[in-house]
């Protein structure tokens, strides 16, 4: 689907130019940072050197003072304490934080990951009851729980308390818990809403540990699982989340947990040092790494089998134990891309064979066989393919069960909440949802979810946008501009890796189409000295014949680093190729 290119407003050339000037940098790039928000020396010292001052109290939170009495007072009691939470990468990353802290000095505690076919999403009955059975008196739950209001008053009822750590939006009426920490409370003054799940159980921790004077360095050593979450959840990378990212990131390069380094294994970022058994990365491990290398296989343990097995591969410190965890998680991860890829093409074939579906404004489609776990994955790729808001569907334990996606601009949450009288269960937030309904109410779900995508995208045309950062001369890039626009990262959501644009450069010779439809291009500027510039266009190879004919053509790219054999160079990611007129 051809995208529509979005310039982004420019800085404000005055203060762009100042900037430039005080930091000795190009203006290009301080560009950069004023579109960011950024106008000053010290704004810009902040956000390329991230500090762990930067970090929020974490009593500014609503009931933070609450779930750290709670659980000082289960510790003075002896009570058992059991961390609970989601099966997703931000679930189990968030378990094994807090669960890993809390068995560091204190031995009563347990943890549970409900299962994704049996008990579904978020807190259950049959967890709840587990709790009971095992002399349980404290849940903290991790990633969900916000709208749990029953299931809560259940576990009241049996004298289990518990202490709600969310970040999903909640509902009319909170769940009856000795303390909710989620700040998109209404009543929560956090100055920080974008926190993971496992965000906020950092931010639990930290808080326990500033009243019981346990040192913050203590904590640093959590934050690989915090960034994990943070990629994996698609979160901002902005404010805390940026702070809480660089630093998770760095230990991940310089001091990988045995889990994570067993599962890299599998990935083309590890290589044998020396025979030894040791390991080291062949290059810096990014945030678009954890996205594509650990998210999909942490994932696939709950998609497949059960969420318990990624909090065991987390915690573990044991390289034997990690190495088995990672090998059989790797086997769910290559399984689930077997059920996605067969569920995608027949919903793919669905859609195309029916005139109703190619034609609506929003997709939502039912097949009773698919596999519950990848349901999700499929309508990412649904949306991917169509870009319109997409519902996919499926049948489990008697409830048709889904996983809606968004596109840009759209909130696909509200839209769903318009349909709640249908609807046996939902949450999610503004890119992403689950929902749940009873069999019968699936064409009127259908039909409501449609009528409301189309009343409030009346007028929009839906078309993939790529927003661009801005014009850039190639003659600009130079290892220079690179050493300062790393200092970008780390990139995501609220900071995205920032999208040039170069127009009428011209095939220098050596082009070619390789693998799979990729071009690997070598391009110059007609009207610039220096050149040629090395450039990847992943599944843009239908662009080689006007190219190789030495037609100009225009260029949005990311300027990065390539490593080949040994040699690092700079080469431009080709996001999009579009030829005059």
């Amino acid at each position: 689907m051809e995208k529509s290119w979005v310039l982004k407003a420019q800085g404000d050339s005055v203060i762009t130019k100042e900037l430039s000037q005080s930091l000795g940098i190009d203006m290009s790039l301080t560009n950069l940072l004023v579109q960011r928000g950024i106008t000053t020396v010290e704004g810009a010292k902040t956000f390329f050197r991230p500090s762990f001052s930067d970090l929020h109290d974490p009593f500014l939170m609503k009931d933070m003072d609450r779930a750290v009495a709670r659980i000082t007072k289960a510790v003075s009691n002896h009570e058992k304490i059991l961390v609970y939470g989601d099966y997703d990468v931000d679930g189990t990353s968030a378990v094994a934080l807090v669960y890993t802290f809390l068995q560091s000095f204190y031995p009563d505690v347990d943890f549970y990951i409900p299962d994704r076919y049996d008990e579904g999403y978020g807190i259950s009955v049959k967890g709840i009851d587990f709790a009971f059975d095992a002399g349980i008196s404290l849940v903290i739950a991790l990633d969900c729980g916000i709208k749990a209001v029953e299931k809560v008053a259940y576990a009241g009822s049996k004298g289990i308390d518990f202490i709600i750590c969310d970040h999903h939006r909640p509902g009319a009426e909170l769940p009856p818990a000795s303390a909710i920490l989620d700040p998109k409370r209404s009543d929560c003054l956090y100055p920080y809403k974008e926190l993971s799940g496992c965000g906020i159980g950092f931010k639990l921790i930290q808080a326990y540990a500033q009243v019981h004077c346990i040192e913050f360095e203590k904590l640093i050593q959590y934050l690989d699982l915090v960034v994990i979450a943070i990629a994996s959840d698609i979160v901002d990378i902005t404010g805390e989340n940026r702070v809480l990212a660089f630093y998770g990131l760095k230990l991940i390069n310089t001091k990988p947990r045995p889990g994570l380094e067993a599962l890299l294994r599998y990935s083309s970022v590890l290589k044998n040092d020396d025979g030894s058994g040791r390991y080291v990365f062949n290059r810096e491990l990014t945030i678009t790494d954890l996205v594509f290398m650990i998210g999909p296989r942490i994932n696939a343990a709950g998609r497949i089998e059960s969420g318990k097995n990624s909090v065991r591969l987390l915690i573990t410190q044991d390289p034997g134990e990690a190495n088995l965890l990672a090998e059989q998680i790797n086997a769910y991860n290559t399984e689930r891309k077997t059920l996605d890829s067969l569920a995608t093409q027949q919903a793919m074939a669905m859609i195309e064979a029916d005139e109703r579906l190619r034609n609506a404004r929003s997709t939502v489609i039912y097949h009773p066989e698919w596999h519950k776990g990848v349901i999700g994955i499929v309508a990412s790729r649904l949306t991917e393919n169509f870009y319109r808001p997409t519902v996919v569907l499926t049948l489990s334990n008697g409830l048709i069960t889904g996983s809606a996606r968004s596109v840009r601009d759209f909130d696909i949450y509200e839209a769903v909440d318009a349909c709640s009288d249908l609807l046996e269960h939902f949450g999610g937030h503004k890119f992403a949802a689950g929902l749940s309904l009873q069999p019968c109410n699936l064409e009127a779900f259908s039909q409501r979810f449609e009528a409301t995508v189309s009343s409030r995208l009346e007028g929009i045309e839906l078309v993939p946008v790529l927003e661009i950062d801005a014009p850039l001369s190639l003659n600009a890039i130079n290892s220079r501009f690179y050493a300062v626009l790393k200092q970008f990262a780390p990139f995501g959501p609220g900071n995205m890796a920032p999208v040039f644009i170069t127009r009428g450069v011209m095939d220098a010779g050596g082009s070619r189409i390789v693998g799979k439809n990729h071009l690997k291009l070598s391009v110059v500027h007609p009207e610039i000295a220096g050149g040629p510039f090395s450039a990847i266009a992943f599944q843009q190879g239908e662009h080689f014949n006007l190219i190789e004919k030495q037609i100009p053509f225009n260029i949005c790219y990311h300027v990065e680093e390539n490593e080949w054999n040994g040699s690092v160079n700079l080469q431009l990611n080709i996001k999009d190729i579009k030829f005059a007129g």
